[in-house]
């Protein structure tokens, strides 16, 4: 758990005048540099929560700070500025291009049209898109996927050190969503910025976050931690239920390969052998090659230095091991 925080909620509530409560004295920390997904069903006050960092929801009660300094004390279209904000929906300007779409923080902020140019073609190529392919399109030439991406791309442009992003994958099929979740989780990697993510889907969830809250009914937070300690000890009923009967599976997704499961090449015919991994890799990577390669065990390897094996029945002991059972 991170030591300090880049984001910190303490006390958050959002009561409605017909008495609703949205959410409940939220306490939630968000390390600099982490990716924390927030997640539950419909109405738990996640996309409330995200929506009151930068004030398009106001807090009834509590504090929300962000790099220390209280939100509240701040204008809201500069605090706005500088936080990245992508959702569902994407939001581009219908009959703007591409290019120009991207620039605009830049140029709110000042910023030269050339110099804003450059910028948007650098995050263009960032998130993988060719600048001088798609740059002079509309958004309606693009695939879904594609206007996601651009929304990414848009939202960086200010480099702010904090990204809101409310269900960002969800308009796009399966294949694409995986992919764009790839493509993200590395430029996180690369970029180092803050995130608070809003999902319904757990297991996206589990594949992004750093952490993840879990958000019940009536907008009350039901645990907070890791993809594993959430799948390995959910702190009560709902969260059991939310995470399913299949948090043993899921585990595969966020456990890595220990070399105290592997087994030595000795006696393993080269035919069985399929592809290796990385050591850092995780189970369920190692069961993919597994399965696509039809073998009997995974190589891995440390580098360039070969480790061991992994069989299926090393990755079973390895899932009933992060199990604590």
């Amino acid at each position: 758990m991170a030591t300090t925080s880049m984001i910190r909620l303490a006390g958050v509530g959002k009561t409605y005048d017909d008495g609703t409560v949205a959410v409940r004295a939220l306490d939630l920390d968000v390390g600099p540099g982490e990716l924390v997904c927030l997640v539950g069903p419909s109405g738990c006050g996640k996309s409330t929560t995200l929506k009151m960092i930068n004030r398009l929801i106001e807090p009834t009660t509590g504090t929300i700070e962000i790099d220390g300094v209280d939100v509240t004390t701040q204008d809201p279209n500069s605090l706005r500025r500088g936080i990245g904000y992508v959702i569902q929906q994407v939001g581009l300007f219908p009959h703007q291009r591409i290019t120009t779409n991207v620039m605009t923080v830049p140029l709110l902020y000042g910023e030269s049209r050339a110099t804003a140019r450059a910028r948007a073609h650098e995050l263009l190529d960032l998130v993988g898109l060719d600048p001088a392919t798609f740059g002079d399109r509309y958004p309606h030439q693009l695939s879904g996927g594609q206007r996601q991406r651009v929304g990414v791309a848009r939202a960086l442009a200010a480099n702010p050190p904090v990204l809101l992003m409310d269900e960002p994958f969800g308009a796009v099929d399966p294949v694409v969503r995986v992919r764009l979740q790839d493509e993200f989780l590395r430029l996180q990697r690369e970029l180092g910025k803050t995130v608070v993510l809003v999902t319904h889907d757990i297991d996206e969830a589990v594949r992004m976050g750093d952490r993840v809250a879990v958000f019940a009914t009536g907008g009350r937070l039901a645990q907070y931690g890791t993809p594993a300690e959430i799948l390995a000890h959910p702190a009560d009923e709902f969260v059991a239920d939310f995470v399913g009967s299949t948090r043993g599976l899921r585990r595969l997704t966020v456990t890595r390969i220990d070399p105290a499961h592997l087994e030595p090449l000795d006696g393993i015919a080269t035919g069985d052998l399929a592809a290796t991994v990385d050591v850092s890799a995780t189970l369920e990577e190692a069961l993919t090659v597994l399965l696509r390669d039809d073998r009997a065990v995974v190589g891995v390897t440390d580098g360039a230095r070969f480790v061991g094996v992994l069989t299926p029945n090393g990755i079973h002991h390895a899932l009933r091991a992060s199990l604590g059972g």
